[in-house]
């Protein structure tokens, strides 16, 4: 019998200990087999076990007295030992095993979270600390809606990471190095002989900066060559050109801020620029291993089943995102020791990650099996899509800038609760405060609530509406429920040790409660 101490943290992994028992009992004679159980989306129940199709493909032939997967599943649920975690079982299809969850457990769960804390029921994991690398915007381009996802998303791992006692490392891989900042500075130079003239006032936005410096980079041949000239300085250390560069990531910075303080989100800064010093020591180390070889004038690492190599130097001697992402990898694992490092970006980067993985467990920096550690994933999202079901953009055919985004949501939010009277009975202060939570809120939620691998539609009035699964919804049945609280006069604390959860309503409330600890 499973014990209440062991009934705390992941209800999934719970339940793998149970059902690990139940398929020693039903094939004791295959070794490595691991419980596969997942959230039932059909109508049998809470979860579900999808054991039974793999298990007859394996031992099918072998003399077995099974006869199809499904006497399999038959023959895991009927060698599940008891447990106060499963109300019921049920056996589907080509042998899935439904589970039940009791209602009993649940209520006594919710109860013991009502006393203990929520904390309680936090996740025990085996690792100790993570990076989480998430946002990561390019220096002077402003952010855009693009980086809405990778940033909420990341910040929300990271969150779930935080909360199961986990260090977590929260990285911003900037794009703050390579030739694009030739340009930038040359144009800087040109525009401001006097660097003190040069700041975000001055130079306004940073996005048309970049545009203008882009264009005379095109056209003109004799700018052309003096940014690429500038490049060679900035790497070379030049106090001048260091300082330009400098001086324009400052003002990216701020630009940036203003997006992570609507949002909430805390991360510390380490770009591009900081792993540069450790390519060629990181180069050298793979070349050693002999993972490196000659192509084209370009120095590769050929990955197994991929058609063309990962380029780690380009024939112009030059490094690239390669170079700096197997620096960035080798730091975190070798300087700042993390076990986990998660890389949250769009899933037109996975071929690229999936490549420097690969090269990383050649090197023996990574294990070979991705269920233990030291490990690296890619958290990859679909794109934002307009509702024309193209990628989302302005009337004037640029992609929106993220801040606008927030704004408009704010500003939304704001004018709804002014036609529902509110700024009769609030200070201007309290209807700044309340139109920025529910807008950004609903920014956030809207993007969390649709799956993470595929495009979606972006709507404002479906994002803001107050019915439905939205985050508008929920922040008032909150409010309504702290309203009910108050006016009850009881004393909280007191309830919380005397009174009793109903079983009846445990199954809603177990559910709400698992979703909110994991948002």
């Amino acid at each position: 019998m499973a014990t209440e101490e062991e009934n705390t943290g992941n209800v999934k992994r719970e339940l793998e200990k149970v059902f690990d028992l139940a398929l020693k009992a039903t094939v004791p004679n295959e070794t490595d087999v691991r419980p596969l159980i997942a959230a039932c989306t059909a109508k049998f129940g809470d979860y579900q076990c999808n054991n039974a199709m793999g298990l007859w493909s394996k031992i099918k032939g072998k003399g077995t007295e099974f006869k199809g997967p499904q006497p399999v599943g038959q023959a895991i649920m009927k060698n599940l030992p008891p447990s106060e975690m499963i109300e019921s079982c049920s056996v589907a299809g080509p042998g899935f095993v439904n589970v039940v969850l009791s209602k009993n457990w649940m209520a006594k769960n919710i109860q013991k979270m009502l006393v203990d804390g929520i904390e309680t029921w936090a996740p025990k994991l085996r690792v100790k600390k993570a990076v989480v690398d998430f946002s990561s915007p390019n220096i002077a381009k402003e952010m855009h809606v693009g980086h809405l996802r990778s940033t909420i998303i990341g910040d929300s791992l990271a969150r779930m990471l935080e909360f199961s006692n986990v260090e977590v490392l929260r990285r911003n891989h900037v794009g703050d190095w390579g030739t694009q900042f030739g340009m930038l500075i040359e144009y800087l130079f040109e525009k401001f002989p006097n660097s003190e003239d040069a700041n975000e006032t001055a130079i306004g936005e940073l996005q048309e900066f970049y545009r203008r410096s882009k264009n005379r980079f095109d056209s003109d041949p004799a700018f052309k060559e003096r940014a690429q000239q500038a490049v060679v300085r900035l790497q070379s250390g030049e106090p001048k050109y260091h300082e330009a560069w400098a001086q324009i990531c400052e003002i990216s910075r701020k630009e940036f801020d203003k997006v992570y303080k609507r949002l909430r989100v805390d991360l510390e800064e380490k770009g591009e620029s900081f792993y540069n010093p450790y390519i060629p020591g990181v180069i050298d180390e793979l070349s050693k291993q002999g993972l490196v070889e000659e192509s084209q004038g370009a120095r590769v690492i050929f990955i197994e089943g991929v058609n063309i190599p990962l380029i780690i130097v380009k024939s112009d001697g030059g490094f690239n995102y390669a170079s700096t992402d197997l620096a960035a990898l080798w730091y975190r694992l070798n300087e700042e020791k993390a076990e986990w490092i998660i890389y949250v970006t769009d899933v037109g980067q996975q071929l690229h990650f999936d490549m420097v993985f690969s090269a990383a467990k050649r090197a023996g920096w990574l294990s070979a099996d991705d269920s233990t550690y030291p490990k690296a994933s890619h958290v990859g999202f679909g794109l934002v899509l307009g509702e024309d079901g193209k990628r989302l953009r302005t009337r004037f055919s640029e992609v929106v800038r993220l801040v606008d985004l927030l704004d408009e949501a704010k500003n939304r939010s704001k004018a709804v609760l002014i036609e529902r009277g509110k700024d009769k009975e609030w200070t201007e202060e309290e209807l700044e405060q309340t139109a920025e939570a529910v807008g950004y809120g609903a920014a956030k939620y809207f993007d969390l609530k649709n799956n993470r691998l595929t495009n979606y539609t972006f709507s404002f009035d479906q994002m803001l509406n107050d019915k439905g699964n939205t985050a508008v919804y929920l922040l008032y049945a909150h409010a309504r429920i702290c309203s009910i609280i108050r006016k009850s006069g009881k004393d909280i604390e007191e309830l919380k040790k005397v009174g009793l959860v109903f079983e009846v309503e445990a199954l809603t409330m177990f559910q709400r409660l698992s979703f909110s600890i994991n948002s």
